[in-house]
């Protein structure tokens, strides 16, 4: 699922917070590979097994190598130099990857977390042999919004030897045993001469070296209280109060309810929450936030509680279980509360999973305490107002002449129940290609249901149980234009208008059946005389014109006497297609692009093999450079000490910063301000 703004934040906040203030300038270090031959001792004509074994950072996953490769993100490749002392068996081979529906690449991927495994099946022909090349792959962060692609080189020389014996002296590592050195890199038996330093590598041990607990369940607990933001728990606000309204016969009675109920949700998320990062780890968050089957089940319980709350029934428990229940609450028996709390925690999992998920990753080193403190906290946040709501009927109850506005109330909840349900459904119609909620459809429904509430507000629709109204109070007039105002926002989205507010909500723009065209004018394609290079594999969304060869783009900038906007991007970054869709297409974003900068997309996953008098050794890594790609990337660490995408920098004629580079982010004024500030700063130069 579309993580909204805040979450993505959130769970920024509880994994990064602690280290050093501006990661993004930062090169991220890779994983740590250990590479090795199985057996130690082969074989001649015997089969032996290459074994490619990654510790990827927390908050990172490596895309495998076992889904389509024209889906979008770049597989992991093995690229061995040619040799006569040995012969492959099949291709290589992951081993037990995750795997997922992606909204953004529309398809299914496999990636590895935590932990990597490839194989690579050969046979030894020579008694002496090396084996050599790389391996490139691309690893990302959904924390951080970064893609960045990778290659690790290695060289393993063997002795086979004749006969079966060797094959007794060793043992192939299971998958799950721990190696001596785990974070050490192999390249040949001897540790990486090429070692970087990233504040953004969160390997186990420097993560319990450098955060206190105290700090982290500080984090938790914010993260608690942001949850409380998600369209998933919002909603329960209103079960709740219309679960404890009329239960007890007692104001102490209801107090003491309360906080059980408070209670109950905290010794539900901690206890369960913590045995699911023990058993299924935090990738059952991303099962239950993505999975057609609870997303079809919150669907039906939403609709379920809106149509309640819009009068059409009344939600009653049979009288037999309701004497039982009240016995046992006459006797100390809470089951009732118990299952309500049950209730709030599964419900409001799938919005609440990532930021759950963030927590409980600590427990991929084996920690124990940390999540339980960390769940403990987030819960306790979670916890306190849903408290404070169970205890609020009691008060509500004896205000004087409280009428009719009760149920108003409700049906005004009701209706944003309705409004959220089709969240779950869009989930479920995403994954499987229903094609019935588009973001067409998603809008038209959310526009009725919201002009419904507003002509309810006004007195306009009359729904059972309601008191009569001979007029409107202020307050609910001002919500009432509040929410025309709310449905005129969303008419402009039916034709491909953004939406900023409602990103995290809405359908992907992928989906739009209809947008008004934002290809480039006549004008413009006559003005563009020029040859750019590489055009005819690369481009540059919204008709924006630009380059795509760095050296071609600042020559056009000095002519054009226009600062350079540089695009580090790359066909499979997931989050430069994010950037592209929220805040591009914009039309203040757009307008600035294509009228104040000149631009340039420099694609770092290109591998289009450049003629040889274009090669290059690297000063970083000492490399040679063959393709497109591969230059730009380096371009990219050795200029601006950075190697993640997406990433958005503006030079000057002297190729200076305007500004400080700009990473992943979603807010459109940040942006602005960013755009606005380099211009200004390139106008005083």
């Amino acid at each position: 699922m579309k993580n909204l703004r805040f979450l993505q934040i959130t769970a920024a906040i509880l994994l990064f917070l602690n280290f050093a203030p501006d990661t993004k300038g930062q090169i991220v270090s890779p994983p740590k590979w250990t590479i090795q031959l199985v057996p130690e001792k082969t074989v001649t004509g015997e089969e032996a097994t290459l074994v490619f074994e990654a510790q990827i950072p927390i908050g990172w996953y490596v895309y495998s190598n076992d889904f389509d490769p024209d889906l979008g993100p770049n597989l992991t490749v093995l690229k061995l130099e040619e040799s006569e002392d040995y012969t492959l068996i099949g291709p290589l081979q992951a081993i037990n990857p995750k795997k997922k529906f992606d909204e953004t690449w529309k398809g299914d991927v496999s990636y590895f977390m935590g932990k990597g495994r490839f194989e690579q099946k050969l046979t030894p022909i020579s008694s002496t042999g090396i084996i050599k090349g790389a391996l490139e792959y691309q690893m990302c962060s959904d924390v951080t919004g970064q893609c960045i692609n990778y290659e690790e080189e290695f060289e393993i020389t063997f002795d086979s030897v004749s006969g079966t014996s060797a094959n007794n002296s060793t043992v192939e590592p299971s998958q799950n045993e721990e190696v001596d050195s785990p974070f050490a890199m192999v390249d040949a038996g001897q540790e990486s001469t090429k070692e970087v330093i990233s504040t953004e590598q969160f390997a186990v041990e420097n993560t319990s070296q450098n955060e206190s607990l105290l700090g982290f369940m500080v984090l938790a607990f914010l993260a608690g209280l942001a949850a409380l933001l998600t369209p998933c728990v919002f909603p329960m606000i209103p079960m709740t109060v219309t679960f404890f309204t009329g239960r007890n016969k007692s104001r102490a009675t209801g107090i003491r309810q309360a906080f059980i109920y408070g209670l109950s949700i905290i010794a539900i998320y901690t206890v369960a929450g913590t045995a699911v990062a023990a058993i299924q780890g935090p990738e059952f968050a991303n099962w239950l936030a993505t999975h057609w089957l609870p997303n079809l089940f919150f669907f039906g319980i939403f609709i379920f509680f809106a149509l309640a709350f819009l009068g059409m029934f009344e939600i009653t428990l049979p009288s037999g279980l309701v004497n039982k229940v009240d016995e046992k609450a006459e006797k100390g028996g809470l089951a009732g509360v118990f299952f309500m709390a049950f209730t709030l925690v599964l419900v409001s999992f799938s919005c609440t999973g990532p930021i759950v998920g963030s927590i409980l990753i600590s427990s991929a080193g084996g920690e124990l305490v940390k999540p339980i403190l960390g769940m403990f906290a987030f819960s306790l946040a979670f916890a306190i107002p849903f408290t404070l709501f169970a205890v609020f009927p009691e008060w509500m109850k004896s205000l004087p002449k409280s009428g009719g506005w009760l149920n108003s109330v409700k049906v005004v909840l009701g209706f944003l129940e309705l409004a959220l349900a089709f969240k779950f459904l869009s989930m479920a119609d995403l994954v499987y290609h229903w094609g019935i909620l588009d973001r067409d459809i998603f809008l038209v429904i959310w526009i009725v249901i919201f002009g419904a509430l507003g002509f309810y507000l006004l007195g306009k629709i009359k729904l059972p149980h309601d008191s009569p109204m001979e007029s409107i109070g202020v307050p609910r007039l001002l919500l009432a234009l509040a929410t025309f105002m709310f449905v005129i926002y969303m008419v402009p989205g039916l034709f491909g208008a953004p939406l900023k507010l409602l990103s995290g909500y809405l359908p992907p723009m992928t989906t739009q059946n209809f947008t008004i065209s934002s290809s480039p004018t006549n004008e413009e394609k006559e003005a563009r005389t020029e040859t750019i290079l590489y055009d005819d594999i690369l481009e540059i969304p919204y008709g924006i014109q630009g380059y795509f060869d760095y050296e071609q783009s600042m020559s056009a900038a000095k002519k054009a006497g226009k600062p350079l906007l540089i695009d580090f991007t790359g066909h499979g970054c997931v989050n430069c297609r994010k950037m592209e869709e929220n805040v591009w297409a914009d039309p203040a974003v757009l307008d600035r692009l294509k009228n104040d900068f000149v631009m340039v997309a420099l694609y770092i996953d290109e591998r289009l093999e450049l003629p040889e008098d274009k090669w290059f050794t690297s000063e970083y890594d000492g490399k040679v450079k063959k393709t497109l790609g591969k230059q730009n990337a380096d371009f990219q660490i050795t200029k601006f000490n950075n190697n993640a995408q997406p990433y958005y920098v503006i030079l000057d004629h002297q190729e200076q910063l305007l500004a400080k580079p700009h990473a992943y982010d979603t807010d459109i004024r940040n942006f602005i301000e960013f755009l606005d500030g380099a211009k200004a700063e390139f106008e005083r130069r």
